[in-house]
C-alpha cells in the first residue's frame, strides 16, 4: 500500500489527530513540555492535601468514632504505644524512670498529641509487665492514625527514641506510627524503568525505538503526577495514591506507546517496500521526500488502528478503576481517581506526543524497511512476513491441537486459582513487618510482656442513658471483661458532659487472628445487645482493629456489585466494537481466570507461607483491599491484551473471512509485542515487591502474576485454542441486534477494506 493510499483510507478522528500532531510536531511537543513544567510548578507551589480517610460508611466502628468526636474529642483519635524495655534492671528503676518521664512530657506537647498515659501514673490498665522489664505508654492522637500527618508522627518517634540508652530500648507501635514508616517507591520505580529499557532494547534492537515509549510514558506520567497533586485539593486521596498511580501509569504508558510504535514499524516496512522500485531512480532530495511521506503515512495508519485499540484499552482500565466508587469507600475513591489520571495522561501522550516524535525520528525507528530493501537489492532472502516466525508456528500448533491446548490452559489456571477458595481477608498486623522496623519490635515486646492482644485493643464506646451513670458503665465493663476472648479491660473514662464513656478491651489473640474477628462479631451480636436492652445504653465496639473488621466486611459485601458493574460495561463495549456475543463472554471468563490465578498465588505465598522465607514474608491474612485493586487493575490490563490481540484477529477476519487464518495472523503479528509488553509490566510490578513492606510485596506479586498468566497462558494458549474451536461462530451476532448497536471500530473500518474480500456476515447460528 502506498502512502497516498494510506492517506486516503484513514480519515477517522484518531487519524486526523495523528496527521495534525505529526504536521505540527514542534507545537505539540512544546505544548507538552510547557504543560508538564507549568503543572509541576503550580502543584509544587500549592502543595498537596492528602486525606487518609478510613471511613467505610455507616459501620459500627465509624459510629463509635463519630460519637467520640461529638462528646469526647480527646479520645476520638488513634491510640499508639511507646514501648519501654529495660535491658538491665526494671523499668521502675529510678535511673530509667528519670529518663522516661521527661521524654513523655515532651511527647505530650507535640502537634496532634492530645495526651499521654504514663506507665507510672496511677489507675488505668496495668502498663508494666509482671517481671517489670517491659512497659508501655499510651499516646493519644487527636485524629485517626490514617489522618495524622507523617511529619508529626515522625516527631513522636524522634522524641521518644531520644530517651534510648544501652539500658533502655524504646520502640513505638500503632497505626499513626505505621503510616509514618511507609517506604518511598522511588527505587522500585527506577528498577522497573531500567527493566523496561532492557526489554525494549531486546524487542526493537534500536536505542531510538526503545526511547520513544519511555519518553512518551514519562511525559504523560510527569504531567499526570502534577494533576494528581492538584486533585488532592478537590477529592480526598491517601498519601500513597501518587506512588500507586506511578506504578500503574508507568506500566500502561510504556505498553500503549510500545503497541503504537510496533504498528508503525510494520506500516513503515510495508510502505517502504511499496515504493522501493521508484526510489532507485531518485536523487537524495527525492528520497528524502518519499521517506517523509512514508513516515507520515505509517504514523496515520498506526494511530488509526493501534491507536484505536489504545483508546479502547485505556478507557476500559479507567472504567475498571472508577468502578471502585461503587464500593463506597472514601480512600479507595481517591486512589481510583489518581490512577485514572495517570492512565488518562499516558494514553493522551501516546495519541499526541508520540506521533510528533515519530514524525521526527520515524525514519530511524522504521529502519527494518531499509534493511529489507538492502537484502532485496543484494538478492538475499526477504524479511520474515507477519505469518512466519515463532508466533506463527505456535499459532498453527495450537490450531492443530485445540482441545489439548484449551484443556492444558484451563488446567494451569485452575491449579493456580485453587488456593483462592481458602482466602481469608483481614488487615495484617505489625507482626508481619520487617524485624528491623520499630513497629515490629514494639509488637514483639508487647506480645512478650502482655500478650498479643495488647497490640490491637478494642475500644468500647458507651453512650449512657444519663450523665455519670456509673451503674450502667459498671455493668458494661463487667460483661465485656467476663468474655473468654478478652484478656483484660482498662478503666473507663468519662467525657466532659458525662454522657459518653470509653474503655479498652484487650483480646487474647493478635489483631489479625480470626479469633479477634470472631470476638468483635460476638460482642456486637451476642454479648452487648442484652446489656443495651436492660440499661437503655448504646454500646459500640470501635477502634482500629474493629475498623479493619468492618472494612473487610464492607468490601466483601460490595465486591460482587463492583465486579458485575465492571464486567457488564466492558462486555457491552466489546460487543459494540467486535459485533460478537462470544468475545465479551470469553473476555470476562478469561479475565476472571487471570485474576483468580493471581489471587491463588498470593494466598499460597502470603497466607499459607509457601516460599515465604524466600520472599521474606510470614504467613498471615490477605489485606482486604488487595482483591479490589487486583480486580480493577488486572481486569483492565487483561482487557488491554484482549483488545490488542482480538483487534488484529478481527482485522484479518474482516479482510478475508477466514477464521482460522485470522487467528494465525493475529497471534503472529501481536504475540511478540504482547509478551514484550507483559514482560515490561511484570518487571515494573515485581520491582515493587523487592522492598520490605508486606503490602507492597503483596500488591506487586499479585499484579505481576496476573499479567504474566494473562499474557503467557491466556492470550498465547487458551484464547487461540477457544477461538479455533468456535471458528466462525466467534463473529456471529443476531442481525436485529447488529442493526441497533452503535458502530465503534478499533481496527480498520469495514469501508476501508477491499470490497471483493468482504463476503456477507455469517448468520448467528451458522457453524464454522
Amino acid at each position: 500500500m502506498t502512502p497516498d493510499q494510506i492517506h486516503a483510507d484513514h480519515t477517522g478522528p484518531l487519524a486526523r489527530i495523528a496527521r495534525w500532531s505529526a504536521g505540527h510536531r514542534k507545537t505539540v511537543l512544546i505544548a507538552w513540555i510547557v504543560g508538564l513544567v507549568g503543572i509541576s510548578l503550580i502543584s509544587s507551589s500549592v502543595g498537596t492535601h492528602y486525606a487518609n480517610s478510613s471511613s467505610s460508611g455507616n459501620t459500627e466502628s465509624q459510629r463509635a468514632t463519630d460519637l467520640l468526636k461529638r462528646d469526647f474529642p480527646a479520645q476520638s483519635g488513634d491510640t499508639d504505644q511507646i514501648v519501654l524495655h529495660a535491658t538491665s534492671g526494671k523499668v521502675t528503676d529510678p535511673a530509667i524512670r528519670s529518663q522516661v518521664a521527661p521524654m513523655l512530657a515532651k511527647v505530650s506537647k507535640l502537634p496532634h498529641v492530645s495526651g499521654v498515659v504514663s506507665p507510672y501514673s496511677k489507675g488505668g490498665v496495668e502498663q508494666i509487665s509482671a517481671d517489670g522489664t517491659i512497659a508501655f505508654a499510651q499516646v493519644n492522637f487527636d485524629q485517626l492514625g490514617f489522618n495524622v500527618p507523617q511529619a508529626d508522627a515522625k516527631k513522636v518517634i524522634s522524641v521518644a527514641q531520644s530517651a534510648a540508652t544501652p539500658q533502655l530500648q524504646v520502640e513505638l507501635g500503632g497505626q499513626a506510627i505505621q503510616q509514618a514508616q511507609q517506604p518511598a517507591l522511588g527505587t522500585a520505580t527506577a528498577i522497573g524503568l531500567i527493566a523496561a529499557i532492557v526489554i525494549l532494547l531486546i524487542t526493537f534492537g534500536s536505542v531510538v525505538a526503545m526511547g520513544l515509549p519511555i519518553a512518551t510514558a514519562l511525559l504523560g506520567l510527569g504531567t499526570g503526577v502534577g494533576l494528581i497533586a492538584l486533585a488532592t485539593h478537590v477529592i480526598g486521596m491517601p498519601d500513597f495514591s501518587t506512588e500507586l498511580a506511578v506504578m500503574i501509569g508507568l506500566g500502561v504508558g510504556i505498553d500503549y506507546a510500545l503497541f503504537i510504535v510496533t504498528r508503525f514499524r510494520e506500516n513503515y516496512r510495508a510502505t517502504a517496500q511499496a515504493t522501493s522500485g521508484a526510489e532507485s531512480a531518485m536523487d537524495e532530495a527525492g528520497l528524502a521526500v518519499v521517506r517523509r511521506a512514508n513516515v507520515q503515512a505509517s504514523i496515520v495508519a498506526a494511530m488509526d488502528t493501534a491507536g484505536r485499540a489504545v483508546v479502547f484499552a485505556g478507557t476500559t482500565v479507567i472504567i475498571a478503576l472508577l468502578g471502585m466508587f461503587a464500593l463506597g469507600i472514601t480512600f479507595l475513591n481517591g486512589m481510583a481517581v489518581a490512577a485514572s489520571i495517570a492512565v488518562l495522561m499516558t494514553m493522551v501522550a501516546s495519541l499526541t506526543a508520540l506521533p510528533a516524535l515519530l514524525s521526527r525520528l520515524g525514519h530511524r525507528v522504521g529502519g527494518e524497511g531499509r534493511r529489507a530493501r538492502r537484502r532485496a537489492a543484494a538478492g538475499g532472502a526477504p524479511a520474515a512476513g507477519p505469518d512466519s516466525g515463532f508466533w506463527s508456528r505456535w499459532a498453527r500448533i495450537v490450531q492443530r491441537h485445540p482441545w489439548p491446548a484449551a484443556l492444558s490452559g484451563l488446567a494451569i489456571m485452575a491449579v493456580l486459582a485453587a488456593p483462592v477458595f481458602s482466602m481469608r481477608l483481614a488487615s495484617s498486623d505489625a507482626g508481619n513487618n520487617p524485624t528491623k522496623d520499630t513497629t515490629r519490635k514494639a509488637y514483639d515486646l508487647l506480645a512478650q510482656g502482655f500478650g498479643k492482644g495488647f497490640n490491637g485493643p478494642l475500644q468500647i464506646v458507651t453512650e449512657l442513658p444519663k450523665a455519670g451513670d456509673s451503674a450502667t458503665l459498671s455493668q458494661v465493663t463487667s460483661t465485656v471483661s467476663k468474655n473468654p476472648g478478652v484478656a483484660s479491660v482498662g478503666a473507663p473514662q468519662l467525657s466532659p458532659n458525662g454522657r459518653t464513656a470509653v474503655f479498652s478491651a484487650f483480646p487474647n489473640s493478635a489483631p489479625q487472628d480470626q479469633a479477634t474477628t470472631n470476638l468483635v462479631k460476638q460482642l456486637r451480636s451476642d454479648i452487648l445487645p442484652p446489656v443495651e436492652q436492660s440499661t437503655a445504653a448504646t454500646v459500640l465496639v470501635g477502634g482500629p482493629t474493629a475498623s479493619q473488621v468492618d472494612f473487610s466486611s464492607v468490601l466483601s459485601s460490595k465486591l460482587p456489585l463492583f465486579i458485575g458493574i465492571v464486567i457488564l460495561l466492558a462486555g457491552l463495549l466489546l460487543m459494540v466494537v467486535f459485533r460478537s456475543f462470544v468475545i465479551p463472554i470469553q473476555a470476562a471468563a478469561m479475565n476472571l481466570l487471570s485474576i483468580g490465578a493471581s489471587l491463588g498465588v498470593v494466598v499460597a505465598v502470603f497466607q499459607w507461607g509457601w516460599l515465604g522465607g524466600l520472599l521474606g514474608v510470614t504467613a498471615g491474612p490477605i489485606d482486604s483491599f488487595i482483591p479490589v485493586f487486583l480486580f480493577a487493575i488486572v481486569f483492565g490490563l487483561s482487557m488491554d491484551y484482549e483488545v490488542f490481540l482480538v483487534s488484529r484477529i478481527h482485522e484479518d477476519w474482516t479482510r478475508r473471512r477466514d477464521a482460522s487464518q485470522a487467528i494465525v495472523s493475529g497471534v503472529s503479528s501481536s504475540g511478540r509485542v504482547i509478551t514484550a509488553a507483559a514482560a515490561i509490566m511484570v518487571c515494573v510490578f515485581l520491582s515493587f515487591a523487592l522492598g520490605d513492606d508486606r503490602t507492597l510485596k503483596l500488591f506487586g506479586l499479585s499484579l505481576a502474576t496476573g499479567v504474566f498468566v494473562d499474557a503467557f497462558v491466556v492470550r498465547s494458549l487458551l484464547l487461540p485454542a477457544v477461538l479455533q474451536l468456535l471458528g466462525r461462530r466467534t463473529w456471529a451476532i443476531p442481525g436485529w441486534l447488529d442493526r441497533r448497536l452503535p458502530h465503534l471500530a478499533i481496527d480498520a473500518e469495514p469501508d476501508e477494506q477491499p470490497r471483493d474480500l468482504r463476503p456477507p456476515q455469517p448468520a448467528f447460528d451458522e457453524a464454522r
